[in-house]
């Protein structure tokens, strides 16, 4: 089975206008995608973000519950939270991951904006191969990612779609869904 990485990417990303923004991270982001990505065996969870004052805190957030009185709280928490490794940019988690994994990761574009793309039974199969290379899911925030990271990856997976027209999931609730599609029973 593949190695499978998570990167959550804070810029390049779009806001409601449609501009190029950098969103700030969230802790519920790093709680909930952790914990997704602990449960269907991903192999790290990378934080991309360029503003070193955000990945300031993020490591505080991880500090707490890795070492801190949360650890004593919730050690499943800690479990979870300890697959998140802070980054500057994709190309760092690219790299991370190709030392981890011997390899460089198949890198997916996710979006709910994607027409087509490379479906989850497909994917998933390709995942399950014993000779599989690593992938690496990007998620995008704020209200998705900008064109360019389309660009970077070298399959776009399919959107997560319901019954209606309306899809705005929130970026923990696509990767808590994604996951279970690729790896899940």
């Amino acid at each position: 089975m593949a190695a499978l990485f998570v990167a959550l990417i804070h810029y390049p990303v779009i806001d409601r206008n449609g501009r190029v923004v950098t969103s700030a991270i969230t802790s519920l982001d790093l709680h909930d995608i952790a914990r997704s990505a602990r449960t269907y065996g991903a192999t790290a969870f990378f934080v991309a973000h360029p503003v070193p004052d955000q990945r300031e805190f993020a490591g505080r957030v991880l500090e707490h519950w890795q070492t801190g009185y949360g650890r004593q709280f919730d050690s499943r928490r800690q479990e979870a939270l300890s697959l998140i490794r802070v980054v500057t940019t994709l190309d760092d988690a690219i790299v991370e991951a190709k030392r981890i994994a011997g390899a460089r990761p198949l890198i997916v574009y996710t979006s709910a904006r994607v027409s087509g793309g490379i479906g989850y039974a497909e994917l998933r199969t390709r995942l399950e191969r014993a000779d599989a290379e690593p992938v690496m899911l990007l998620f995008g925030t704020g209200f998705g990612m900008a064109p360019a990271m389309m660009e970077r990856a070298d399959l776009a997976l399919a959107p997560v779609l319901g019954p209606g027209e309306y899809n705005h999931l929130s970026v923990r609730a696509a990767a808590g869904i994604i996951l279970d599609r690729l790896r899940g029973h």
